[in-house]
């Protein structure tokens, strides 16, 4: 483990945008799907911040945690933990299965994968 200063405050702007867009926006295509884009982003800049890890390892592994958390709206895995009601745990995790998410993380992390390959 390493930690990353620069993916670390990368990541805190990504995640005051998304505080924002999850704050003032309750529709539309950036709420709905350009959030979905940047949370990908987001996720694999905290994970750069601790975790020494070649880019394209890191992408796979944000990519399949948002699959896997997409897919899992399609059960009833919020009732199960009684949290069906619960503002914030739908807002982080999401209660509808959308194959447009799908699209908007592997495209955020498509982003990401041009960016580093620039940047080495």
């Amino acid at each position: 483990m390493q930690f990353n200063k620069t993916y670390f405050l990368l990541f805190l702007v990504f995640f005051l945008i998304e505080a924002a867009i999850a704050y003032y926006l309750k529709d539309g295509f950036i709420r709905h799907t350009f959030g979905d884009y940047l949370v990908v982003i987001m996720l694999y800049l905290f994970l750069k911040s601790f975790i020494k890890i070649k880019p394209i390892s890191a992408s796979v592994v944000v990519l399949l945690i948002a699959f896997a958390v997409e897919f899992l709206q399609l059960t009833s895995f919020l009732e199960y933990f009684n949290l069906e009601n619960n503002y914030y745990t739908k807002l982080i995790l999401g209660s509808t299965f959308q194959i447009s998410d799908l699209l908007a993380y592997t495209l955020g992390v498509l982003t990401i994968i041009v960016i580093e390959s620039k940047r080495s």
